[in-house]
């Protein structure tokens, strides 16, 4: 027994080294880029089909394996009186395509160990594939047509629905997962941006299969879209096939949808209280309208959010977390989208401390605002972001999410190759600006859940408030 264990960790060694080679060449490659003065994207080929498809390809020769990434139009901002339909729609592309049923695309990529997800966001529908380099020729052409040509088929749409449901109202039970959905559709109200991505039970059950190819020959369209590879390949081989696969792609006209600017007005203080009969804490989110994904000043405000609430030793989590014992953990956020965006600072307390938890959160945001921050909290802080940033594009996997959200969000290379530069630049006078522009202080809005007969007149005095119950559909 001893010798078999013995002779099976003989046979992994081999590729545990493996493993360790590439760790080390990896590192070794950031660590030379960081001293040449900070991380730069690696090169890429960028260009557009005759039926305006977007494509990027992008050569990374250290594993032998190909990752692709897609956007296209169909966020859930165009779902209409339906919400969860791009959702839906999104998810609907496992179900088969004209030349190959379901079972037959789990199957081939079971085989070939390639994967695929499909999801829709607010504003855009994302697919993610990886695979071989040596299968392209077997996998690529399926995944085109699970784009291009799916099936929404009756049987698998039905069980999806019931699944669908089901999951929206178990998700009620843990309000850490839907407490952002409140949060949006109180501050946008009806404005698309207030829609929730996976629907509720009551506008789920009204989607039918007809639904599902409607929104997709609408918003599944190569004008619009953005496909990026980036792995084992030669990109002039893989641009010639590309361009055969993709180009029977018809374009369409692309969807429009009304939107909200981050520069929308708060004429007062609100509050939302889900009430929760069984809870036994409060779960809230604090905030306000943020920026957009192409703000100029988005590293400033992440350096600055970073002290704020961005990091385990943030003023909010030491306050909250480390010195109140009130929390495990209470964070800061700048969700940027490409029209719009969010600032929210979110944590959990018990139901007894819920004012108390609240009041402290206010107090650190209106420190940054009165006291400001130092030089040397400014250096820890910029450090930090500086050290966390190449290591989120060190695969390929990665890379081609980058390349995509660029396309999306309408950035470009200089984002990520004067990030460091970026970062350095912010002063504490310019800080002070960012912190008076960015960081709302006033007409903010809360959204609580918890158990409303024990706290709503404690925190009556945040807001005008709206109270209705996390069993209700209707919001």
């Amino acid at each position: 027994m001893k010798t078999n264990r013995i002779l099976r960790t003989l046979k992994t060694l081999p590729a545990f080294l493996l493993f360790l080679a590439f760790l080390n060449q990896s590192l070794l490659a950031m660590n030379k880029k960081a001293s040449e003065g900070g991380y730069k994207l690696p090169q890429y080929e960028k260009f557009t089909l005759g039926n305006g498809l977007t494509v990027y390809l992008m050569e990374q020769h250290e594993v032998p394996l190909v990752y692709l990434s897609l956007a296209t139009p169909g966020g859930s901002i165009h779902d209409g009186e339906k919400a969860g339909l791009a959702f839906f729609t999104a998810e609907a592309l496992h179900f088969g395509t004209k030349s190959y049923s379901k079972d037959q695309i789990e199957e081939t990529f079971d085989f070939y160990g390639a994967s695929f997800s499909s999801n829709a966001a607010n504003e855009s529908a994302r697919i993610n594939a990886s695979f071989a380099s040596k299968d392209r020729d077997k996998i690529l052409p399926v995944i085109k047509e699970m784009i291009v040509n799916p099936v929404f088929d009756k049987t698998e749409f039905e069980k999806r629905k019931q699944r669908a449901l089901l999951e929206l109202k178990q998700a009620k039970e843990s309000p850490r997962r839907v407490i952002k959905g409140y949060f949006d559709r109180f501050l946008y109200g009806n404005n698309p941006y207030g829609s929730p991505v996976a629907g509720t039970v009551t506008s789920v059950s009204t989607i039918v299969l007809e639904d599902l190819q409607n929104f997709y020959d609408k918003n599944y369209i190569p004008n619009g879209s953005a496909i990026a590879l980036a792995g084992d390949f030669k990109a002039a081989e893989m641009k010639s096939y590309i361009t055969s696969l993709f180009s029977d792609w018809k374009r369409k006209d692309i969807p429009s949808a009304e939107t909200i600017t981050p520069e929308g007005k708060l004429n007062s203080s609100r509050i939302l209280l889900v009430n929760k009969d069984d809870a036994t804490e409060t779960t809230f989110l604090i905030g306000s309208y943020g920026i957009k994904q192409s703000n100029p000043d988005y590293v400033s405000v992440q350096v600055i959010n970073t002290i704020l609430g961005g990091r385990f030793t943030s003023w909010l989590n030491d306050e909250l977390r480390v010195n109140s014992g009130l929390t495990y953990g209470a964070r800061s956020d700048f969700s940027a989208l490409k029209e719009t965006g969010t600032f929210t600072i979110s944590t959990y307390t018990g139901t007894a401390t819920t004012v108390d938890a609240i009041d402290i959160a206010l107090k650190v945001l209106k420190r940054l605002h009165e006291k400001g921050i130092d030089e040397k909290t400014l250096t820890s802080a910029k450090n930090y972001l500086k050290g966390q940033f190449p290591p989120k594009y060190e695969t390929a996997g990665a890379l081609s999410q980058l390349l995509v959200n660029m396309f999306t969000y309408n950035f470009n290379e200089s984002f990520i190759n004067d990030f460091e530069k970026n970062v350095d630049s912010l002063t504490l006078d310019k800080a002070k600006e960012i912190i008076a522009k960015y960081f709302p202080e006033n007409n903010l809005q809360f959204v609580l859940i918890g158990k409303a007969s024990e706290i709503k007149e404690k925190v009556a005095k945040y807001g005008q408030m709206t109270t209705v119950d996390i069993k209700d559909d209707s919001f």
